[in-house]
């Protein structure tokens, strides 16, 4: 069973400044999770929110998309907020949809953008 308490933020390249933005914008829904971030997009929303309390794993394409992907088959992610860049070329495409693969087949919420995501916090 996923770790309902538990949320993983994912930015990748021009989608960091909206994710930074995004977890501002709601930072009291934010500060009642416990939070994993991939190294960069964790780095820049902690300068930004240093009250939060996030652990950081490795940068997506060193092995973080992977190390998430793993924290959710073993059930310890609730839920995925992944905001992809689909303007830009992603070498580690392979690592981002065996991620979204893993979170479809354990069935956990996952938003791919701001509206979605925005409706997933209206909803827990």
């Amino acid at each position: 069973m996923p770790d309902r308490n538990c949320v993983a933020l994912i930015a990748h390249d021009q989608k960091k400044d909206d994710m930074v933005d995004f977890v501002r914008r709601h930072q009291d829904w934010f500060s009642r999770w416990r939070i994993i971030a991939t190294g960069t997009t964790g780095g820049r929303i902690l300068e930004t929110c240093p009250q939060l309390d996030i652990t950081r794993v490795k940068s997506g394409p060193l092995g973080g998309d992977q190390q998430i992907g793993a924290l959710i088959a073993t059930g310890e992610v609730g839920m995925l907020i992944f905001f992809v860049d689909a303007l830009t070329a992603m070498p580690h495409d392979v690592d981002v949809k065996a991620l979204m693969r893993l979170a479809s087949v354990y069935d956990i919420p996952m938003a791919l953008n701001r509206a979605t995501a925005e409706i997933m916090m209206n909803v827990n």
